[in-house]
């Protein structure tokens, strides 16, 4: 008994001490962690996002965001952004499987967390945008409704 006791423990800390992973999305804790962006709750199962990478010569980070236009709008202040490391990941907001982002295809008009209004899937459908598509889409929209970028300047007296 003792000793499947012990060996139970060696390999609890041997599993403990193995390596982070370095590519494909991570483990979300819902609801417990933060967007990187907004620092809203990452708490939508369908259309969470996340991208891993770092500048060149440092360790991968991953980040979680709460919506892929959260992704989209932080990432583009990145300077590693566009090196082939970079990976970028979101959620199907039909089943919550993972995809790449790049790949992906996207739909609206969606209710997504931050309202960019963006549902990704894995399958083509007509009228869905492509990767640069909804980033263009996505950018257009934080322009006109300027939603974190504090208050709209027409706006302002």
């Amino acid at each position: 008994m003792l000793k499947h006791i012990l060996l139970s423990f060696f390999f609890l800390l041997l599993s403990a001490c193995s390596p982070e992973e370095t590519s494909g999305p991570g483990e979300v804790h819902w609801d417990r962690e933060i967007c990187t962006h907004c620092n809203m709750a990452v708490g939508d199962r369908h259309y969470a996002a996340q991208v891993r990478g770092a500048p060149a010569g440092e360790k991968t980070k991953l980040y979680k965001f709460d919506d892929i236009g959260c992704a989209i709008i932080w990432l583009k202040d990145q300077s590693w952004k566009d090196q082939p490391g970079t990976e970028i990941w979101v959620k199907d907001h039909r089943n919550g499987e993972w995809i790449d982002a790049l790949k992906a295809s996207y739909v609206k008009p969606k209710i997504s967390p931050m309202n960019y209004g963006l549902g990704a899937q894995k399958e083509v459908t007509e009228g869905a945008l492509d990767y640069t598509q909804a980033t263009a889409y996505i950018m257009l929209s934080e322009k006109e409704h300027h939603q974190h970028g504090g208050l709209n300047p027409t706006n302002q007296k």
